[in-house]
């Protein structure tokens, strides 16, 4: 299978196999009105098998999200068809309305204008805290 390159954009490469519809969700592709493509289960050296995203307009991202669903990603920013900046990511320390509060006597559950504010307590198990409740949350429940 043949993908062609893109001229002006970003592509995020090197997410886990199977997550690439999680990465289009989180980042709201579907409302863009740009070419997007997801190519899962390719084969990779590195990987063995990984998933691309190619988006076919210079947008600004949420790497916080990306970062969240798979520190392994890589984000290619790419000016007439040449890669002008590669950006590596991390677990974010901090994450606001990305995920939910469990906890039905959180003040999240009453107030709902107020962020959902997670911070990180373990980055080996991509384990957050809620801020207001300290409700532990795993990196598989991303709501």
């Amino acid at each position: 299978m043949t993908v062609d390159g893109i001229e002006n954009g970003i592509v995020l490469d090197h997410i886990e196999a199977g997550k690439a519809m999680m990465v289009y969700k989180y980042l709201n592709l579907d409302k863009l009105d740009s070419q997007v493509a997801l190519i899962q289960n390719c084969s990779s050296r590195k990987m063995g098998k990984k998933d691309i995203v190619k988006i076919s307009e210079d947008l600004d991202i949420d790497l916080d999200v990306l970062g969240y669903i798979d520190p392994g990603i890589t984000v290619n920013y790419i000016k007439n068809g040449i890669r002008v900046d590669k950006k590596t990511l991390q677990l974010p320390e901090t994450l606001t309305n990305v995920l939910k509060c469990k906890n039905p006597r959180c003040i999240i559950s009453v107030e709902q204008e107020l962020p959902q504010v997670f911070k990180i307590v373990d980055r080996t198990k991509a384990l957050y805290r809620c801020m207001y409740c300290d409700t532990i949350v795993r990196s598989e429940e991303l709501s």
